[in-house]
């Protein structure tokens, strides 16, 4: 890798990862861990809980050392409430296991957790994302941890203790780090974000009949609605009840039904797992959170070391208000695999440190990020990028296993979105167009643009409101032609005169900018002034109202690429 361990905050947490594992386990593979709740659809931010440790660990592959990224999935947290767009009779399976719980109406899965995990895996499977996925529910049921389930109850007057050091200091949360005021989509994620973490609304283990780390799932109703009244540790014998009306006493040493407060849990998985690297969210980082306490309670209990890590900061959404108004929650990886390829995605985690935060375009936006990708590319490629800038774009177009798929014959973004909107999709008239932008490096396909071709047209047909579609006049605007005056009318013969000798992407953009030049009796490579600026934008208003309908549009030698030169001279002739 190009970039130095100062430039690239990458190689800086390898360096850090490597050194610490060395300390801890010479010898043994290293381990980075993410944690994600199928709680319900896991969305861009949580994204970020899964690329910063794979980021990490694919430096740390690259460099020949042994490396596992885990994904631990929380299946085995409880169904917390009916999310919106489902149907409330859902209502009934709170408390129960994620992985109890049935799928939403129409799914093709077995389980509610299993049908949440499915985008992502796949999603993950496209982003080159290698990982050990851990199910909760599967550890917890085979009784992976009842050793580990036996020590946390016979140490739970340490456990109660070094938790009581913060129940004085206000509830959870109080002290988080700020990253500044939250915009409404932001705030509506980072809602969205808390409520799908493993901690939200999680009890620490405290009850009326005293302290017990581990909460059994009722055997008759399957819900969490229980309280530990009773346990010997001698004999592991445990007495619950149950809101249900039900009570039991059973062998924690056999029971398979319940699992550890999320606080006792989490550094239990530490201390299992070897875990030496694992970012934590804000939510998790303040005074009294999971992840603090966890940092006291894996040592004095587990007799493990909490990972190193970084906080990971905010990720936002442009243009997430029309996805959430229609979809009813944030949008998600898979959601936005579907308007931009894989590396681009990845490029977004890779080139901030954790630390920063940062917005993923779903709206115009999407255009000037693709731009700027493009650019790096290009830089890259000459060498002419500088170290981190090389560093983050050789992580997102691959990993350790090899270069992620690419689009063949990568057009601009923005080209293909305003092709796609004119055409509406029509793979003749896309075709027909793409053949002309560059005729000495012509599509031959539209395979040749694909995946970047398609992901421009989802993103056109499903984030690009109605009113902002472009549709070109099916006939000439009679009324606004006859107006026209002496200067307009000579500027649209020697466009339309030019037409055929400058049919390409580059030739129409040098005929368009220069008509209004040679009006005004200017040299082709004159700078742009004042003058020639109001020029050229009154000479692109009538084109766009004569083209279609309004002030501005598509760039215009794209928008007459896809109009076709008959259309055209039928539509600007006066």
């Amino acid at each position: 890798m190009a970039a130095t361990p100062e430039a690239d905050w990458v190689s800086r947490f390898a360096d850090e990862v490597i050194a610490e594992a060395e300390r801890r386990a010479p010898g043994k593979p290293i381990v980075c861990a993410s944690g994600l709740s199928p709680s319900g659809p896991i969305h861009l931010g949580n994204l970020r809980e899964v690329m910063t440790p794979h980021l990490v660990a694919d430096e740390i592959r690259r460099r020949g050392h042994e490396v596992v990224h885990i994904i631990s999935w929380d299946d085995y947290d409880r169904f917390r409430k009916v999310p919106a767009g489902i149907d409330e009779s859902w209502a009934e399976h709170i408390g129960k296991p994620l992985t109890s719980v049935p799928a939403p109406a129409g799914s093709a899965y077995p389980n509610w957790a299993e049908h949440f995990k499915a985008s992502m895996t796949e999603s993950l499977a496209q982003l080159g994302v290698a990982h050990r996925g851990i199910s909760q529910t599967q550890m917890y049921t085979s009784g992976a941890y009842q050793e580990q389930i036996l020590l946390a109850m016979r140490e739970r007057a340490k456990i109660d203790a070094v938790l009581d050091r913060y129940r004085t200091k206000g509830r959870t949360g109080a002290g988080a780090p700020q990253q500044g005021k939250l915009d409404e989509d932001e705030a509506a994620a980072a809602q969205e974000a808390a409520e799908g973490s493993g901690a939200a609304a999680e009890d620490d283990g405290t009850g009326a009949t005293g302290y017990f780390p581990y909460k059994p799932y009722c055997s008759v109703c399957e819900r969490d609605l229980t309280t530990v009244v009773a346990y010997d540790d001698d004999s592991t014998e445990l007495t619950y009840t149950c809101q249900c009306g039900h009570t039991e006493t059973v062998l924690l040493s056999e029971h398979r039904r319940g699992k550890l407060v999320w606080k006792v849990d989490w550094p239990m998985r530490w201390a299992y797992e070897g875990v030496v690297f694992e970012p934590s969210g804000v939510d998790h980082s303040s005074p009294g959170s999971s992840f603090q306490v966890g940092g006291q309670i894996v040592g004095e209990v587990f007799g493990a070391q909490q990972p190193i890590g970084p906080m990971y900061a905010f990720v936002g959404i442009s243009g997430m208000a029309k996805m959430s108004s229609s979809k009813g929650g944030v949008p998600t990886p898979a959601d936005a695999l579907q308007i931009m390829e894989p590396p681009l995605l990845r490029w977004l985690y890779a080139r901030r440190r954790p630390n920063q935060a940062f917005k993923v375009a779903f709206d115009q936006e999407i255009q000037r990020l693709y731009d700027e990708w493009d650019t790096l590319g290009r830089k890259v490629a000459e060498g002419t990028a500088n170290a981190a800038d090389t560093a983050a774009y050789s992580r997102a177009v691959g990993t350790a296993a090899g270069l992620l798929p690419v689009t063949p014959h990568p057009l601009p973004y923005r080209t293909l979105a305003s092709i796609v909107d004119i055409t509406t999709g029509d793979p003749e008239q896309t075709l027909r167009i793409l053949r002309d932008l560059d005729p000495a490096d012509p599509v031959a396909s539209l395979d040749e643009t694909r995946p970047r071709l398609d992901r421009a047209q989802h993103w056109i047909t499903t984030q690009v409101p109605a009113e902002q579609r472009t549709r070109v006049l099916p006939e000439p605007d009679a009324a606004l032609l006859a107006k026209l005056d002496d200067d307009q009318r000579e500027s649209l013969r020697l466009l339309l005169a030019g037409l055929d000798g400058h049919w390409s992407l580059e030739g129409l953009t040098t005929l368009v900018y220069g008509v209004p030049k040679t009006r005004l009796g200017l040299p082709m490579d004159v700078k742009p002034t004042p003058e020639l600026k109001v020029a050229q934008r009154e000479f692109f208003a009538l084109l766009y109202h004569l083209l279609v309908g309004r002030d501005t549009g598509p760039r215009l030698p794209t928008l007459l690429l896809a109009v076709g030169p008959d259309q055209v001279r039928a539509l600007l002739t006066p």
